[in-house]
């Protein structure tokens, strides 16, 4: 069921946090949710998971010479770095000036990230309009490294955001399940992801777009199934063109538990690592993940055409010792050995493709191609983020 806008971020204002270290100790959202402490917060935790934000601070555009919609896509992770973010999607050559903007993995009042409101912060030094929807509520600052941060977590809430030049309209967000118990873990956290949906007023036409982030944690069914969610919601809205953007999280692994995902490690070292490395985890639609790419691909959602196809968005170092740490919160230690091994054989490093455009009844814009945009650092050449970013040029149909 679509979820109605809530314009003033006040909604996420609460004292929720004196109850997480009750919370903290049940091993399943069952369990918590049957508690005395969950109990005396269910109405106010409900009202934020459903909750969307949305502000306007875009100043008015000039529309002469517009003949087509720019976007970008970028996992920001967390906005943990936020002053290089906002500076890259200022003056970058790919990233700057874009009409619509489909951002995931933005927090509001966590340690992690300063204790900011990411999204307002980004609308604000930008001069756009923004929805956020959040995702979760953090009952801890965070899985590995982030763990360790100082300080103590605020508003501890997790979500992902559009933002546009131009106005945003009917927006709401499509509820997606968990593909794993948010409570088992290291990263215990209320909620469940969510698809953020909304019309855009542009000078060419109104189009809709979406921002997407599906589940990490779960089997590649269960991806399928959430993007099966969100095209059969689609499905019920009148038709116009689309473009659905974000982190799709297409690992080409079942990592609902570490288990499953070190038993399909082994089946990807038998097909080869190279084999897989250059022919699958860059194109994951080819074998593993065929099924989520089918189920757009049966609506009429394209995608080979929109993005900078075999080109990885997110780049594993295995010397990586941040990257390592939070790997340790769910794989067991022994299989570190193994892990490194086939990762030497390809040189230590290599790349996914995680983050994708689909589109349906729009066209990539003349002379134009798709983007995947990386390097994005910090002047000491700190990542800004784990995902590389993506960029579109797009046309709608003629009038």
């Amino acid at each position: 069921m679509a979820v109605k806008v809530k314009t003033d971020p006040e909604v996420l204002e609460h004292d929720l946090n004196q109850y997480f270290p009750e919370l903290l100790e049940f091993e399943s959202i069952h369990e918590a949710e049957k508690s005395p402490a969950y109990k005396k917060i269910e109405s106010k935790v409900v009202d934020i998971l459903n909750s969307i934000v949305q502000e306007n601070f875009a100043e008015g555009d000039d529309e002469k010479n517009v003949d087509s919609v720019s976007v970008a896509a970028w996992n920001i992770e967390r906005g943990s770095f936020l002053d290089g973010i906002i500076g890259k999607l200022k003056n970058h050559e790919d990233l700057r000036d874009k009409d619509l903007y489909l951002l995931t993995e933005l927090d509001h009042g966590m340690a992690r990230s300063d204790n900011l409101f990411v999204a307002q912060e980004i609308a604000k030094s930008l001069n756009l309009n923004y929805a956020f929807a959040p995702v979760y509520i953090a009952l801890q600052k965070g899985s590995g490294v982030e763990s360790e941060v100082k300080g103590e977590n605020k508003q501890s809430i997790h979500g992902l955001a559009m933002f546009s030049k131009y106005p945003l309209k009917n927006v709401h967000a499509i509820p997606l399940p968990n593909g794993k118990d948010k409570m088992i873990g290291k990263e215990k956290r209320l909620g469940y992801l969510r698809a953020l949906v909304a019309d855009v007023e542009h000078p060419l036409g109104t189009f809709r777009a979406l921002t997407v982030h599906l589940d990490v944690h779960c089997s590649r069914k269960h991806r399928e199934l959430q993007a099966e969610l969100i095209i059969r919601h689609l499905e019920t809205l009148p038709r116009m063109p689309t473009i659905i953007g974000g982190d799709f999280n297409t690992t080409t692994y079942n990592a609902q538990n570490a288990t499953r995902a070190i038993l399909g490690f082994w089946h990807r070292v038998l097909m080869g690592v190279n084999n897989v490395v250059k022919n699958h985890y860059p194109h994951p639609d080819r074998k593993f993940e065929r099924g989520l790419f089918e189920e757009f691909g049966n609506y009429g959602y394209e995608y080979r055409q929109f993005n900078e196809y075999g080109v990885g968005t997110l780049h594993y170092d295995m010397e990586n010792a941040a990257y390592n740490t939070n790997l340790g919160d769910w794989v067991p230690a022994w299989c570190f050995p193994f892990i490194f091994w086939a990762s030497r054989r390809v040189g230590g490093k290599f790349s996914l493709r995680l983050d994708w455009f689909f589109g349906r009844r729009i066209e990539l814009a003349p002379n134009s191609e798709p983007r995947t945009i990386g390097n994005l650092t910090n002047g000491d050449g700190t990542p800004l983020s784990d995902h590389d970013a993506i960029a579109l040029d797009f046309v709608l149909p003629k009038r």
